[in-house]
C-alpha cells in the first residue's frame, strides 16, 4: 500500500509540474524573415516610409518617445525635429560635434549621451548621461543605413528637406537576428541580456524609465513580480503609465532565464 500511495504521489508531482509548464513562457518563434531592400528601385518615399517602419519597430523608438504624460522620453513625432534640431545645437550645453539636423539626428541615435535634453537624463547624472541606448549597438542594433531611414522619416514628416541620400551599397535588412541568443547562465547575465537596467533601477544602477526595483522583494511576492514581467499591464505601478514596458518577454525568456530573475528580485529587501 505504501508503495502504491509513493507512486500515485509522483505521478501527481508530474501533472502538477506538468500543468505549471503550460503557463511559462517557451523559447518557439517563426524563422528570421529576410526583407531585401532592392536599392535600383528605392525611391526616397519608400526610404521615408522604411525609416518611420523601422521607428515604430526595430527602432522600439516609440516604447519611450511618446507624448506626454505617457512619454518617458522627448516626444519626437509630436514636435518638428528639424526646428527642434537647432534649438538643441544652439544650446550652451551642447557638446557634441553635429552640425546640422542631419548629423544631430544621428549622433543622438549613436551616442545618445553627447547632448542630454534637461530633465531627461539618468537620474543622479545631472542631465549628463542619457538613459537611452546606442540604437547601433545589442540590443537594438540599427544598421547605418536604417539609421539613415529613420533620419529621413523625422526630416520628412513635418514637410522638411531630407538631407540624407539613399543608399547605394548595403547588406539585407533582417527583421530578426540570424541566430537566437545562448539562454543566460546567470540571473545578472539575464539581466543584462533583456537590458532591464535600461528603464529600471536594480541595484545601484539603472534607467528611469519605469520604477525602481529597489527594495522590490520586499513589496511584492514572488508570483506578483512574475506577473509584472509576463503580464506587465496587468498591474502597473502608481506614476507610470501602461504599455510602456513589452508585453513579450513571455515568448523571448526561457523558463530559467524567468525564474533567475523572479528570484533575484524578489531577494531585493
Amino acid at each position: 500500500m505504501t508503495f502504491i500511495k509513493s507512486i500515485g504521489f509522483s505521478l501527481l508531482l508530474c501533472f502538477v509540474f506538468f500543468g505549471v509548464t503550460q503557463f511559462l513562457p517557451q523559447v518557439e518563434g517563426e524563422a528570421p524573415v529576410e526583407q531585401v531592400v532592392d536599392l535600383g528601385a528605392l525611391t526616397m518615399d519608400d526610404f521615408v516610409a522604411m525609416g518611420e517602419n523601422i521607428f515604430n519597430t526595430k527602432g522600439t523608438c516609440t516604447l519611450c518617445h511618446k507624448p506626454p504624460p505617457m512619454g518617458r522620453a522627448p516626444d519626437l513625432e509630436g514636435n518638428d525635429m528639424v526646428a527642434i534640431s537647432a534649438e538643441r545645437l544652439g544650446d550652451e550645453r551642447y557638446k557634441g560635434e553635429a552640425t546640422d539636423t542631419e548629423t544631430y539626428l544621428r549622433e543622438s541615435m549613436k551616442e545618445p549621451s553627447k547632448y542630454v535634453v534637461a530633465t531627461w537624463g539618468k537620474k543622479g547624472t545631472n542631465d549628463a548621461e542619457s538613459p537611452m541606448p546606442a540604437v547601433h549597438k545589442a540590443p537594438i542594433e540599427l544598421l547605418d543605413m536604417e539609421i539613415d531611414a529613420v533620419i529621413a522619416y523625422l526630416q520628412a514628416k513635418d514637410g522638411n528637406k531630407i538631407t540624407v541620400e539613399l543608399p547605394t551599397e548595403a547588406p539585407a535588412v533582417t527583421a530578426t537576428p540570424a541566430a537566437a541568443p545562448a539562454p543566460a547562465a546567470t540571473p545578472e547575465e539575464a539581466i543584462k541580456k533583456y537590458t532591464c537596467q535600461a528603464c529600471h533601477v536594480i541595484g545601484d544602477a539603472g534607467g528611469p524609465v519605469g520604477p525602481s526595483l529597489v527594495g522590490i522583494g520586499s513589496r511584492l511576492t514572488l508570483d506578483q513580480i512574475r506577473e509584472s514581467i509576463l503580464d506587465p499591464n496587468a498591474a502597473v505601478a502608481e506614476g507610470f503609465a501602461p504599455g510602456i514596458m513589452p508585453g513579450d518577454f513571455a515568448t523571448k525568456m526561457t523558463v530559467s532565464e524567468l525564474e533567475m530573475i523572479v528570484k533575484l528580485l524578489g531577494e531585493q529587501k
